[in-house]
């Protein structure tokens, strides 16, 4: 007995050793955000408290992009169990919305009015999201992993040139309101580089939340200050609304393309649904034997009819009736590839066109992150446009979404991504709007790859070009930083970065059809962290288009 106590003391004893060696790893949007994963990892949180601090952070220091007012997916992994699942904290209408809320007298979309102000607002899922991690997932106090969030807030910190840019491109919507304009301006003009952004009341909310817990926000003062403030700018919230918010647990989307398992994010995300209908064309057209040109038309076909898809099937699946099984089935994909030519483009217009105009601006985040016990977080969070609606209820401090641009205003209709739906993606009480948000797991039988971005509408194709990046074997920093192409049915026309197509390449797809538009080289911020099965090392990678920092620690 005394030899089997020995032996039992010495495997805990190496077990305990590899656990130290093994390493753990951040990639987010910003680098106090990655700082404080790495810090909440250090006093012996996990994954999902390190994602609990990184989601609180990125609210304070990214404002542009997500924060308390808005909400997101976040995509986990539990090495003990082998489960993954999506936790869903997307926003939902409040009671009072209705299909026809940001249409006049004559049936038309009333401008702006589903992107300005507080009637663009959705219910938040964030807050609710934080708690339900740390209480579910967590080993760490909510209290200890809010902590680098509610620093930040307090004592503030130095804005960037993202930040200036974004503020620029919304600075009138933000000054519309008083107590945003308070916060996010230097005395009503766009700040400097270098200014100081300080965020006590908000410091106040994080707090409320770290001592409270969920009633910390959906209840009490701030509940009720949030809702007095909306109501008396025009919003329709109510006490309700907040007190029967609910994140709801997802199975994610799982599909497999040539030996690489996908899991990604599920409804009311189309990403996971949009790119494995994609990926299941792709692995009956035989990429590898074709030229970058050919691999780049099959591509674009192959997106034009997933995206396809989206606009004619896809919303919230706790309200409609989506047909996962048949999209997701062999027989759809090959119906699907039997339709496309390998030597023309087939015209969007002959795929059921729906009207649409164009596509504008780009913002949400992305965090990827895994601690040395191999439980991992993909979460892409957002609050929609730059600043989103540019609200703020007085005292605190809280910047409301405008994700009610997300359903389809008017079926038919683009909203401000360009992006089309149906009846399916309707307004509805108490319903949330599709998402193209897709984190996402890659696994191959040597590689694991965590990984997202923001982008709007292209935030599923950058990924979908991510995945067969590292299912062809690049690293983190190769998919982070691979030049993107896009097209997502309507309007018809591939959109492209400058160095992800060859002049003769645009020359040669001109010729079969396609028409081609350049952007500019700011399309997302993806964030990956990629491990290497076999010798336990880490590969972690921000986007060179963004300001973000990626760590790796052991």
């Amino acid at each position: 007995m005394r030899y089997l106590f020995l032996i039992l003391v010495s495997i805990i004893g190496l077990s305990h050793s590899a656990k130290l060696l093994a390493a753990a790893g951040v990639a987010s949007a910003h680098p106090l955000a990655t700082e404080a994963g790495i810090e909440i990892l250090q006093k012996g949180g996990n994954a999902f408290d390190a994602a609990v601090a990184i989601t609180a952070a990125i609210a304070v220091v990214e404002p542009s992009g997500s924060g308390l007012g808005g909400g997101g997916f976040w995509l986990m992994h539990q090495a003990s169990s082998g489960e993954s699942l999506m936790l869903d904290g997307r926003e939902t209408a409040p009671a009072a919305a209705h299909r026809d809320m940001y249409l006049d007298n004559a049936g038309e979309i009333i401008p702006k009015l589903s992107i300005d102000g507080p009637l663009a607002a959705g219910i938040p899922g964030e807050p609710a999201a934080l708690v339900w991690i740390a209480e579910n997932r967590g080993v760490l106090p909510l209290a200890e992993s809010l902590a680098p969030a509610i620093r930040y807030a307090e004592e503030g910190f130095e804005i960037g040139e993202h930040y200036q840019r974004l503020m620029n491109f919304r600075h009138e919507t933000v000054l519309a309101s008083p107590a945003a304009a308070a916060i996010f301006l230097d005395q009503d003009n766009v700040p400097e580089p270098g200014w100081v952004l300080r965020q006590p009341d908000l410091a106040n909310v994080l707090r409320a939340i770290s001592d409270q817990g969920f009633d910390g926000f959906y209840r009490g003062p701030i509940a009720k200050a949030l809702v007095e403030g909306i109501q008396n700018a025009g919003g329709i919230w109510t006490l309700e609304d907040l007190a029967n918010y609910r994140v709801k647990v997802r199975q994610p989307v799982k599909a497999n393309y040539h030996g690489m398992e996908i899991t990604s994010a599920s409804l009311p995300s189309s990403g996971g649904l949009v790119m494995a209908i994609t990926l299941n064309q792709l692995s009956k057209l035989d990429l590898s034997s074709t030229n970058s040109l050919t691999q780049t038309h099959l591509l674009v076909e192959a997106m034009r009819r997933a995206y396809r898809d989206r606009a004619a099937y896809m919303g919230d699946s706790d309200f409609v009736e989506v047909p996962t099984e048949k999209l997701l089935s062999d027989s759809y994909a090959k119906s699907l590839k039997e339709t496309i030519s390998q030597s023309k483009a087939t015209p969007s217009s002959e795929l059921d066109p729906i009207a649409v105009d164009d596509e504008k601006g780009t913002d949400t985040t992305h965090f990827s992150v895994i601690d040395s016990d191999g439980n991992r977080v993909a979460a892409t969070l957002s609050i929609n446009y730059p600043f989103g609606s540019g609200f703020v209820a007085p005292g605190t401090g809280v910047l409301l979404n405008d994700e009610m641009d997300d359903f389809s205003s008017k079926p038919g209709t683009p909203n401000v991504y360009g992006l089309v739906g149906n009846e399916a993606n309707a307004i509805a009480p108490g319903k949330r709007m599709l998402s193209s948000m897709s984190p996402t797991f890659l696994e191959t039988n040597d590689r694991i790859a965590i990984l997202g971005t923001p982008g709007g509408s292209r935030i599923i194709s950058m990924i979908l070009q991510g995945a067969l990046a590292f299912h062809s074997g690049a690293d983190a920093k190769e998919v982070v930083s691979k030049g993107r192409i896009h097209h997502q049915y309507l309007p018809d026309r591939i959109q492209y970065e400058p160095d992800a197509v060859s002049l003769k390449e645009i020359v040669q797809l001109y010729a079969k059809g396609h028409s081609l538009t350049p952007r500019g080289r700011t399309w997302g911020n993806m964030q990956a962290v990629v491990l290497d099965k076999k010798s336990g090392e880490l590969d972690a990678a921000s986007d060179p288009r963004g300001e973000g920092a990626a760590r790796v620690i052991k």
